[in-house]
This record gives structure tokens, C-alpha cells and sequence, in this order.
């Protein structure tokens, strides 16, 4: 099987497809992950040894070579199923058919920054005219189902929704007696109050946003604010206008910004809220580390963040692009202890109910025997 991705590197759909190597049956499939760009030390993370990895270099823009590498290394690899994700490897489909490949399958797991809802007209039509050649569709949100039913015109019966899982062994919840923290020496003391994040440092995830946020909470709740700490933890192009920002404020002294960490399981343990200020999301994975860790989430109400966070139960949701309406949603955890331990139990069993690895890889496992059997 060959899974073709842009760039194997720290990210929401490149952890789904390294966690659904680690956990499918090895008798069943071997594995080739097809970078149309690069790969980094983010590999290190598959745990299977029969996995093999191929870049293509593609340099930025239209690079019509690309395409003739993959179409050479495909003919090499003779896969049995190909399987693309995201927009961006969209094109590889006709790659994948002219090589010969008869099985192919399309996953959505995000929005481009540059087209947030699916309505760019250009992007559209390219959907639209490769979707003969694929066999079939995975929607990790029931809003690119949607989509992809109502907008591209995917007939239902080539169309799967399928969750990410999460391993709830290694997301748990923080035992105090065993918890080993990856916060600063003195950053979190008796009576403080963590509220965090894991994402990429990017436009589409607002980080600033959320900077704004913990900013307005010092007008919001003064008496409160000394305690509260904020951690954003991750790398990309817009952490060092993060940190000014916060140094800008008057508020560097009570954040976290360590960029990108190999702990997330014991730096999730550290917060005491989760938030993501998300303008589009697929299904976050950080959602569902955040819910199996025990923590309630604040998200905004986009993408496939209404499938994951039950507002009352489990968190809240706010509109997206609104620092505002995550300040307010923020402002009701710190005081309410009782609430904060309510809801992140009840996000950490529903993670253990809706979200397991193995209903995940049931889940891919049918969808890859119906192509199989479609050839």
C-alpha cells in the first residue's frame, strides 16, 4: 500500500497515518509513505521496520516532473492500493491511475489556509474532475462528508466517515504522585491555573488569537489573572509574533513557549484547560489527546470540532476568529473547580468509548478491502 502526503513532519494527519501503520495488522499490508516534498525525524515515530519512505523533492509551486517521478516509483513499488490525502496530493490520483493502480482512495482530513470552507471555485473544479478516478472517499469530519457529498457530487456509497483514534494509554490523565512535568522550574505553583495548547504556529490554527484571549482576561477576571499561566506549545512561522505580543502585554512572565516537543503526552498532563482557536479544522488530533488526557476543551465551533466537543459535557465551543468569545469561554474555568473535573472526565470517556485505535483501524481496514475487491 503507498500513502502519498505532502511532507511527513509534526501534524495532525501525518500523526493518523503513522498511528494507523503502528496499529494495523502487519500480515495484511505492507507500507511505502510517498512525501511529494520531504520527510524529517517525525519517521522515527513509526514503529514498524518493513515501512519504506520515499521523497520527491517537489520545489514550490507547479512542478510537472514531480508527477513523472511518482509515476516512475509507483510502476517500481506495483502497490495494491494508493492512497492520497489532502488537497494538496489530489493530483496524484491520475499519477496513481496511469501507473496502473487500481485501488485508489482519497482521505480529506483539513482545509487549506488558503480556501477555509471548500468554496474557492479553482480548487472545486479540480475536485470535481478527479473524482471519477477515485474509489473511494474518507471524511474524517461529517462536514467534509458533507461536502464532498453535496459540493463535489461523491455519491454516498463511496463515501466513509471515519474517526481518528487516539491511544488512550499513552494520553491519560495526570496521576500527581507519578506526574513529571515539562513546565519551567516556578511556572506552575500551589493555586495556579494552566490553560495550554498543541498546534502548529500557523495562520489557519490563530495562535494569536488565544494570546489575545489570556490577554483580555487580565480586564476580565483581575483578581484571578495573577495566577493563570498560559502554554503554547509548538513551532511554526508565527510563534516569535506570539511571543512579542506577549512581551508587548506585559504577560511573558506567566507564558510557555518552548516550541515544538517529543513529550506531549506529559506536557498535556501539565495543563489544566485545553484550547484550540482553530479558523478551520478537520478532526483535530490534538482534540482528542487533550479529551483522553482528561482535560475539558474550548475549541471553535468549525470543521469537525462540533463532532468532538459536546458543549456542557465535555467543553465549549465559540465562534471562530473571536478572541473575545474565547476570553468569556475561558474566564468560566479557573473559579469553578468542580466543573473543570466534571467535564474532563467526561471528555476522557468518551474518548475511551467513541475514539479508540481499533475502531480506527476497523474503520480504514473495510474501506481498503471494498476498494480491493471493487478492482
Amino acid at each position: 500500500m503507498a500513502h502519498i502526503i505532502h511532507r511527513l513532519d509534526i501534524g495532525g494527519m501525518e500523526n493518523g497515518l503513522v498511528n494507523l501503520i503502528n496499529h494495523m495488522p502487519g500480515e495484511r499490508f505492507r507500507h511505502a509513505i510517498i512525501c511529494m516534498t520531504d520527510y524529517t525525524d517525525f519517521r522515527h515515530r513509526i514503529q514498524r521496520d518493513d515501512v519504506t519512505l520515499h521523497a520527491l523533492h517537489k520545489r514550490e509551486g507547479k512542478d510537472l516532473r514531480v508527477h513523472l517521478r511518482l509515476w516512475r516509483l509507483l510502476r517500481a513499488l506495483r502497490p495494491d492500493i494508493v492512497h492520497t490525502r489532502n488537497f494538496g496530493t489530489l493530483e496524484a490520483q491520475a499519477t496513481a491511475a496511469l501507473s496502473g493502480v487500481r485501488a485508489r482512495v482519497h482521505g480529506e482530513h483539513g482545509w487549506d489556509v488558503g480556501d477555509l470552507d471548500g468554496t474557492r471555485s479553482r480548487n472545486r473544479r479540480l475536485r470535481r474532475l478527479v473524482r471519477p478516478l477515485v474509489g473511494h472517499y474518507i471524511a474524517l469530519s461529517q462536514h467534509q462528508k458533507g461536502y464532498l457529498r453535496d459540493a463535489i457530487g461523491v455519491a454516498p456509497d463511496r463515501l466513509s466517515h471515519i474517526f481518528n483514534g487516539v491511544d488512550t494509554g499513552r494520553f491519560a490523565p495526570r496521576v500527581e504522585a507519578a506526574c513529571t512535568t515539562p513546565l519551567p522550574e516556578g511556572f506552575r505553583t500551589p493555586g495556579t491555573f494552566v490553560i495550554g495548547t498543541v498546534m502548529r504556529m500557523q495562520a489557519v490554527k490563530a495562535p494569536l488569537n488565544l494570546a489575545r484571549a489570556f490577554v483580555a482576561l487580565r480586564e476580565r477576571m483581575p483578581a484571578d489573572f495573577p495566577r493563570l499561566r498560559l502554554a503554547m506549545i509548538g513551532d511554526g512561522p508565527l510563534r516569535a509574533e506570539v511571543q512579542r505580543y506577549l512581551e508587548q502585554s506585559g504577560v511573558a512572565h506567566q507564558a510557555w513557549l518552548p516550541g515544538a516537543r517529543e513529550d506531549i503526552p506529559d506536557c498535556l498532563r501539565a495543563l489544566d484547560l485545553f484550547v484550540l482557536p482553530s479558523l478551520a479544522e478537520g478532526i483535530c488530533n490534538t482534540i482528542l489527546e487533550a479529551m483522553a488526557t482528561g482535560l475539558p476543551v474550548v475549541a471553535t465551533d468549525v470543521g469537525g470540532n462540533p463532532d468532538l466537543v459536546q458543549p456542557g459535557a465535555t467543553g465549549v465551543l465559540v465562534p471562530a476568529g473571536d478572541a473575545d468569545a474565547i476570553a468569556s469561554a475561558l474566564a468560566g474555568y479557573p473559579g469553578d473547580a468542580a466543573r473543570t473535573a466534571s467535564e474532563g472526565a467526561n471528555a476522557r470517556a468518551r474518548a475511551e468509548a467513541d475514539f479508540s485505535m481499533e475502531a480506527m483501524v476497523t474503520g480504514y481496514m473495510a474501506v481498503y478491502d471494498r476498494v480491493l475487491a471493487r478492482r
